[in-house]
């Protein structure tokens, strides 16, 4: 499996991101609760970052010096795209719907998150120091 898929997945995140952030700053302005703000103002920042997170994994999923560490950059891959989702996606569908008993799934995507980060770091202590 090549990095090729962390780079589109991360750039499609990044739209999404960026069209998400706009749609709650434009066409919900004045339609939800603080709470509901709250909620899905956490979820754009999480989404934001975490999309530049995979896009920088499969960037150095792409340099020579990765091989041998490209396993734990695909992991590192996929707990960001999943643990996006759920976390972003779970506060996303709170915020619009109301649906509490979504956040119960929030805390596994910031697992998937915190995981996605423990791979990447692994993935880099490998590298060489030159």
């Amino acid at each position: 499996m090549s990095g090729r898929w962390m780079l589109v997945a991360g750039a499609l995140l990044g739209a999404l991101g960026v069209m998400s952030g706009a749609f709650g700053a434009h066409a919900l302005q004045g339609t939800m609760s603080e709470q509901a703000r709250g909620w899905y103002a956490t979820a754009v920042n999480y989404h934001a970052g975490h999309a530049l997170a995979l896009f920088a994994c499969g960037l150095l999923s792409l340099h020579p010096a990765a091989t041998g560490r490209r396993r734990w950059l695909h992991i590192a891959g996929i707990c960001f795209a999943c643990g996006t989702l759920v976390f972003s996606g779970s506060l996303y569908t709170m915020a619009l719907t109301g649906l509490k008993t979504l956040g119960m799934i929030t805390p596994l995507g910031g697992l998937l998150l915190i995981l996605a980060w423990l791979s990447l770091a692994s993935a880099a202590s490998r590298l060489p120091d030159d």
